[in-house]
């Protein structure tokens, strides 16, 4: 019997003489529509946030907006970080377009879309300092007479959402922590509210969802053993902050306790699930606002492949930013 291998189940080959992926698989992407046809319930547009780094944002904004007394009305902002495991995916990845295309059409909101480095090319922090980054633009935006109109015109500083799914909840929650020590420099905008969507926590120590699903299809645990060891920083193991929180929050609890509100979704099929309840444990021991929702049925990502699960998702999204 052939030994399982974690790079042949995520299509890459590890470059260890300069610490870079060959990625082989060639998932759809989908463009940038910043002129819908009538019809069309969203537009989208890219722009450049860093072009030393290559990181870049796609926003999002609904084709109508929605007025009041013929006035335009200011949508909730929603900063937003994909899935992939740290290694995979971009902004104009077609799971990753359709998925932030439904949300703003439905929340309606304004939704940027942040295209954040990979590892191993750049490990952690570099996600987190990609996010502050993507905060501090969006601020600039919305202030500037001369800033990106979607943003300037339409979108509303004073609430502003961070939405990640997957690594992108575990970018939430520490860019979070960031935001709201520099509550001051970010003044007039608001974080107010952080959503994390099946979180990407672990440890060294096995969990019981992780040896109950130790050869899950999508993510049995030597792939998420190799996701971490190509993200985090060189000479760290899965005990380290930005990969178990919850076992170091005594040393930043100061830092976790200026958290606003957070919603936490899980599903029980997940191998992390586990650690996403410790995680939600440890916010609500440190006095956060946390609405945590999680469904006994269900798989990781499952809201990515099932409409109605989708659907489910966006309604409990919805109702916690109105």
């Amino acid at each position: 019997m052939s030994k399982f291998d974690p790079y042949t189940h995520l299509n890459i080959v590890h470059n260890p003489v300069d610490d870079t992926l060959t990625r082989l698989i060639s998932l759809p992407t989908t463009d940038a529509n910043p002129n819908p046809s009538p019809g069309d319930p969203v537009a989208s547009k890219d722009l450049t946030l860093n072009s030393e780094t290559k990181t870049w944002v796609r926003i999002f904004r609904p084709s109508k907006l929605p007025s009041n007394d013929n006035t335009v009305a200011r949508l909730p902002i929603i900063i937003y970080f994909h899935h992939g495991g740290w290694l995979l995916l971009s902004a104009a990845d077609s799971s990753v377009h359709s998925n932030c295309s439904f949300i703003t059409s439905q929340v309606p909101a304004i939704l940027v879309s942040v295209n954040y480095r990979l590892a191993p090319e750049a490990r952690l922090p570099a996600q987190y300092d990609d996010a502050m980054e993507a905060i501090h633009w969006v601020k600039k935006q919305g202030l500037d007479p001369g800033g990106e109109q979607w943003i300037r015109d339409y979108g509303d500083l004073s609430r502003c959402y961070l939405y990640g799914c997957g690594c992108g909840g575990n970018i939430v929650f520490f860019s979070a922590l960031k935001a709201y020590e520099m509550k001051l420099d970010l003044e007039p905008m608001q974080i107010s509210g952080i959503i994390m969507n099946q979180p990407m926590f672990g440890g060294i120590q096995r969990t019981k969802s992780e040896l109950k699903f130790a050869t899950d299809q999508l993510l049995p645990l030597p792939v998420l053993d190799l996701m971490w060891d190509l993200a985090l920083p060189k000479s760290t193991d899965r005990n380290h902050r930005y990969c178990s929180p919850a076992l170091d929050a005594g040393r930043y609890k100061e830092m976790i306790q200026r958290l606003g509100r957070c919603l936490v979704i899980g599903f029980g099929g997940d191998p992390m699930v586990d650690r996403q309840q410790e995680f939600v444990t440890m916010l609500v021991s440190q006095g956060i606002r946390v609405d945590a929702r999680f469904d006994n049925l269900g798989f990781h990502n499952i809201d990515f492949v099932d409409q109605r699960r989708a659907a489910e998702v966006l309604d409990i999204v919805k109702e916690f930013i109105i």
